[in-house]
């Protein structure tokens, strides 16, 4: 296995995808829905962040998150959220796949993808075109026709706050990054 070293910087933003265990469509479920946001909620008390946009599709999601200026420990609060939301789900009654005997030794459970993706958000620029991109997911796995559509996306509160238009993108060609961690 590769030595990966990530991209920490005190206060930045990041995007990050995070991938259920063998794309299991684990979220099209309320419990896990509703498991996993209190997860974000539990986490954010103890190790705040800003979530300026998310999207949860059935078996990933994306997020952009800004920290604290001191801080710069997102793999802590990923882990946390993950351990939480895999605690609560199986308590209520969900289950982990099989996993390899390397993953056991690990202490791994079906849930979750072990890693994740992450990007430090260069520039203005660069934020724009991750938050386009999160909130054009679900048209690109064609879940919807337009990104109103998808119940489970920031689109509704930047709308709502007047940064999109609802019927965003429309005809306009938007700029998206190219290696998002899919």
């Amino acid at each position: 296995m590769p030595n990966y070293i990530r991209w920490r910087e005190y206060g930045a933003s990041y995007f990050f995808t995070l991938v259920t265990y063998h794309r299991r469509k684990l979220f099209l479920d309320a419990h896990a829905r509703r498991a996993l946001r209190r997860a974000f909620v539990s986490v954010r008390q103890g190790y705040p962040f800003d979530m300026f946009a998310c999207v949860l599709l059935p078996d990933h999601l994306h997020c952009l998150w800004t920290l604290p200026e001191d801080d710069d420990n997102f793999p802590i609060r990923w882990g946390n959220i993950k351990r939480l939301f895999t605690k609560e789900f199986l308590a209520g009654g969900g289950c982990a796949l099989p996993v390899s005997t390397n993953r056991t030794n690990h202490r791994e459970r079906g849930v979750w993808q072990a890693r994740y993706w992450e990007h430090r958000i260069r520039d203005e620029t660069d934020w724009y075109r991750h938050r386009d991109y999160i909130h054009l997911n679900p048209v690109k796995h064609e879940l919807v026709s337009e990104p109103r559509l998808w119940p489970w996306s920031s689109f509704h509160r930047h709308v709502q706050l007047g940064w999109l238009d609802q019927n965003w993108p429309g005809n306009s060609a938007v700029d998206l990054p190219v290696d998002t961690g899919e």
